[in-house]
């Protein structure tokens, strides 16, 4: 078996192209060194760069019957920039589908809630319009008025003690009615 290390780039092609394992390894252990420092000089990422080189290697057997080409290290080194730059685009498209994905969904969430909210809005209305006299006024410039019950007491000429057992007697009924949606109440 020959000392393949003695051997030019183009002499190693040759045996390569025939089949020859051993001639491939040594234009591995050659250039993969290269290689690599050129992927990771333009990746700043250890593991994607000797992907890529692994990558190139294993194309570059693969199809070695079909290979026509001048240097072995220029053509490698070609190799290596084409998938770099495939790398590139692949991270850009998934990043981009990635935030339209991203965007969509919280579209789709902004939508439902505003739909829940809505919803939830209704049912409050509905219950509110079904409660006495006094305790719906109470509810409603507590709720939608946002008055404290001091004001309220005092707006509707009644002690705050009234309001806080109009709002208890109000709040107690809108939790049975809503059910599982209290929890957002």
């Amino acid at each position: 078996m020959p000392a393949y290390h003695v051997y030019e780039d183009s002499e190693l092609l040759d045996y390569m192209k025939s089949g020859n394992e051993a001639a491939f390894d040594e234009i591995y252990r050659r250039h993969w060194h290269t290689l690599y420092h050129s992927a990771y000089y333009l990746l700043q990422e250890e593991a994607p760069a000797m992907d890529i080189v692994q990558d190139v290697f294993v194309w570059f057997w693969e199809h070695r019957d079909h290979l026509v080409l001048t240097t072995l290290r220029g053509y490698l080194l070609m190799a290596v920039r084409y998938k770099v730059a495939n790398y590139f685009r692949h991270r850009k498209v998934r990043a981009a589908f990635a935030a339209e994905t991203v965007l969509l969904a919280r579209e789709a969430s902004d939508h439902e809630q505003e739909l829940e909210l809505k919803e939830l809005k209704a049912m409050i209305a509905r219950f509110t319009g079904e409660l006495p006299e006094r305790c719906r006024e109470v509810f409603q410039l507590s709720r939608h008025e946002h008055l404290s019950n001091r004001e309220i007491a005092r707006q509707l000429g009644i002690s705050e003690k009234t309001v806080e057992n109009q709002l208890t007697i109000a709040l107690k009924k809108l939790r049975v009615r809503l059910g599982s949606m209290s929890l957002l109440l």
